[in-house]
């Protein structure tokens, strides 16, 4: 039954050659694994956009039925924003921790990352020339963890490859960026996400209809992950997805959080926003960037006056460009909303 799988899962590729888009990346992968000689890589662009399913389809083409024991995964965001509360309940790092009390962890948080990295890169190899450990959301690592990442990755440079996958490809220090092959994704075409999307309503058994296609791909916006969760979610409630449908369940998405947050926001009650704030990133998992441009839409619907919706507009602008470029993307929000609250006085 559809409801009992994750369609972009089910559907994320399994090798290179099933990778929707990014041909000039796949040639490039295919060239070093025919000379079995993969540098340290660093993918960057949206969230979205493939990254973690173009590691995970390299691993699988480079090792075979072995990729999972030579392909590690991390992700950073769990280190530096979730902390030691996180890492007790991660079942790989308990010889380490000796213990699943957070609070009696003497380490901080940078030593424990940099034994657990040490830890997986010296790892011998058994059927393959190195290993790849994947680093996900690496612009969330610390200045500090990012210069001892690059002395580890001087280190084992014999035995393992290092992938950091980032959306901010600025808060990688430029001695780390160096350190890899710095490869840019771009979100699909329209016509690439809706070429994969009729093909995953056809393997599915899922009627829909070229209105619900368009507006899937005018609302992803060449996210696949994203179209494939809004296919999935419209097909639950009706016959056939379309345009009605779609519209239905984007709505409905976008209700709760975000609208809490404008809500806070205009009734001038930061502690409120700040509450909301936290449910959208540690608990929904929304980056900055997605609840920006929710509330950009939350204010549009709202319907205020031209005046008031361009400062909003300035605002929610801002914020997003020191979302790109700043350090800590909740800081960020939390000033954007301190800089809306004395619009709605």
């Amino acid at each position: 039954m559809i409801q009992e799988v994750i369609l972009s899962e089910k559907y994320r590729p399994t090798t290179l050659t099933e990778v929707v888009g990014h041909e000039t990346i796949v040639s490039k992968l295919h060239q070093f694994i025919g000379v079995n000689n993969l540098p340290h890589l660093v993918f960057y662009g949206p969230a979205g956009s493939g990254k973690t399913s173009m590691a995970m389809a390299l691993a699988r083409d480079l090792y075979g039925d072995s990729w999972e024991t030579n392909f590690t995964m991390f992700n950073a965001s769990n280190f530096f924003d979730y902390g030691k509360k996180y890492l007790v309940q991660d079942e790989r790092f308990v010889h380490l921790l000796g213990t699943d009390d957070p609070a009696r962890i003497q380490k901080s948080v940078i030593d424990i990352f940099k034994q657990i990295i040490n830890e997986y890169a010296g790892y011998a190899v058994l059927d393959a020339d190195y290993k790849i450990i994947y680093i996900n959301n690496a612009e969330r690592l610390s200045r500090d963890a990012q210069h001892a990442l690059r002395r580890i990755m001087e280190k084992y440079s014999t035995t393992c490859r290092f992938i950091l996958s980032t959306t901010q490809c600025s808060k990688i220090i430029p001695p780390l960026r160096s350190r890899g092959l710095n490869l840019f994704f771009r979100y699909a075409t329209d016509d690439e996400l809706k070429q994969h999307l009729k093909h995953v309503a056809e393997s599915e058994g899922i009627s829909m209809a070229d209105d619900g296609l368009n507006a899937i791909a005018r609302i992803a916006k060449g996210n696949i992950s994203l179209a494939m969760r809004m296919l999935q979610e419209a097909s639950l409630d009706d016959d056939v997805v379309n345009l009605n449908s779609v519209y239905e369940m984007n709505l409905t998405q976008r209700m709760g959080g975000v609208e809490q947050l404008l809500g806070a926001v205009m009734d001038m009650d930061f502690n409120d926003a700040r509450k909301y704030l936290d449910e959208l990133m540690l608990v929904d998992g929304l980056s900055g960037g997605e609840i920006i441009e929710q509330m950009a839409q939350e204010v549009q619907d709202k319907g205020f006056s031209p005046p008031m919706a361009a400062r909003i507009s300035v605002e929610l602008a801002r914020a997003d460009y020191l979302c790109m470029e700043g350090v800590n993307e909740r800081i960020q929000l939390e000033a954007m909303c301190a800089r809306l609250l004395p619009l709605f006085v």
